[in-house]
């Protein structure tokens, strides 16, 4: 059953009960709320995903708690909860959509030591994957969000799942975070994306989350071999280019934007440099959304120098 199926009061009655299960392969995550934000927001971005049965395991347990209005004219606040224990600070109640993506990321970061987890994106096309680490404010999102339009499945916009028995990269298909300008611009660019409400003044500026393609979801637990590690970088009026670079310093990124390469030890160092060391690693400047499919579709059909 989808999440689509239920109805928004079946819907409410779980998250303020025992809790709404997602399938998110490889994971499962059972949330609770009584925050219509939240509602409003799972709702919009997890529509294509299947239920998890009640009754079975789950990996995370996750809530977006309501915290106490202590003084009426203060904005209400909200926390969230991993496995009944408070993780963050309170942040205003309406940010309740980004406190469950960001929560949860941070739940897989934190404990899915089967992988090595990186903070990049993922996208796949004929069984090859492309996989774009970069720090923030990069332009990696607004990237993984007009290919995963256009022709690559998307795997995941934030985290890259490696997986050492194998060398296949997982991901759980989620959705796409925007920020800022980006925002517009993606929604200018793809009328069809389905995009939720921005939401103000959070940590990292105005933040948007566009719901990942019915398609992506259906296949999310099909892994890819990576084939192109490529790192992004948005530069206005820039023309896209591809360049190619050493693949020790990909390497040395992909290291640094490891969430747990320091307790994978040896296994991580061995996972990372088996990648690279059957990939192609470039750089990729961009600064106009128009020239991005052009420039991968090169990419792939191996007319890249």
């Amino acid at each position: 059953m989808k999440l689509s199926e239920l109805d928004r009061a079946s819907l409410q009655r779980r998250l303020q009960g025992g809790g709404l299960c997602l399938d998110l392969h490889p994971f499962t995550a059972r949330v609770r709320s009584p925050l219509p934000a939240l509602a409003d927001a799972v709702a919009l971005l997890y529509a294509d995903f299947p239920l998890a049965p009640d009754d079975g395991f789950v990996d995370f347990h996750l809530e977006i708690r309501a915290l106490p209005r202590w003084l009426p004219w203060r904005e209400r606040r909200a926390r969230f909860v991993f496995d009944g224990l408070p993780a963050f600070v309170g942040l205003p109640a309406r940010q309740a959509p980004t406190m469950l993506e960001w929560g949860l990321n941070w739940c897989v970061a934190a404990h899915a030591h089967q992988f090595l987890v990186c903070h990049a994106a993922v996208l796949e096309r004929d069984g090859q994957a492309l996989v774009l680490p970069a720090p923030p404010g990069s332009g990696k999102s607004t990237l993984t969000a007009v290919l995963a339009h256009r022709g690559w499945r998307l795997l995941s916009d934030e985290l890259a799942l490696l997986d050492p028995a194998t060398g296949l990269v997982h991901g759980m298909a989620r959705s796409v975070n925007l920020k800022n300008a980006s925002i517009e611009l993606v929604a200018g660019h793809l009328p069809e994306a389905v995009i939720s409400p921005p939401v103000p003044d959070t940590l990292k500026g105005t933040v948007a989350l566009m719901r990942p393609p019915a398609e992506a979801v259906r296949r999310r637990a099909e892994p890819a071999l990576p084939a192109w590690v490529v790192l992004p970088r948005w530069q206005a009026g820039a023309r896209a280019a591809f360049e190619r670079i050493d693949r020790a310093e990909a390497a040395l990124l992909l290291a640094e934007q490891s969430f747990n390469y320091h307790v994978l030890g040896r296994e991580g160092f061995e996972v990372l440099t088996a990648m690279v060391g059957r990939t192609r690693c470039l750089r990729f400047v961009y600064g106009a959304l128009d020239e991005l499919v052009p420039a991968f579709e090169a990419l792939a059909a191996g007319d890249v120098a």
